[in-house]
């Protein structure tokens, strides 16, 4: 069963060009080992992520991310059953404003507007559980 996850947070500090590509190389290989696709939205200190892949390697994701300490204030947007994957092609593909591409990483959305909002323009508006 294929399923979508959608939740925000708030980094537990300011994080920079090197800590961003270290922790995307990271997730991204973890959730290719997990049949996880995604995208991770981060601006000003907030992130946006949302997660696609099997119901049980999402469960066990969510907990990890719960528990992680580089981020608080974790709130669950939005969790169903999907049909099709959004970001199929991406193990977690990024985007910000912010923080330019300086490292030339694949799978980066440079948006001119708030990549927050361009992540939820993307999934058509989330509904808050």
């Amino acid at each position: 069963m294929l399923e979508r996850l959608i939740y925000r947070s708030q980094a537990t500090q300011p994080l920079g060009n090197l800590h961003l590509c270290h922790l995307l190389a990271s997730a991204r290989r973890a959730n290719a080992r997990h049949g996880i696709t995604g995208q991770l939205a981060y601006a000003e200190g907030a992130f946006l992520q949302c997660l696609e892949g099997p119901a049980l390697a999402l469960s066990a994701l969510w907990r990890n991310l719960l528990a992680d300490t580089r981020h608080h204030s974790v709130e669950l947007m939005d969790r169903q059953t999907v049909d099709r994957r959004l970001f199929d092609d991406w193990s977690l593909a990024f985007s910000s404003s912010r923080y330019q591409n300086t490292y030339g990483l694949p799978g980066f959305f440079h948006t001119t507007h708030d990549p927050l909002e361009a992540l939820m323009e993307r999934l058509g508006g989330v509904t808050h559980h």
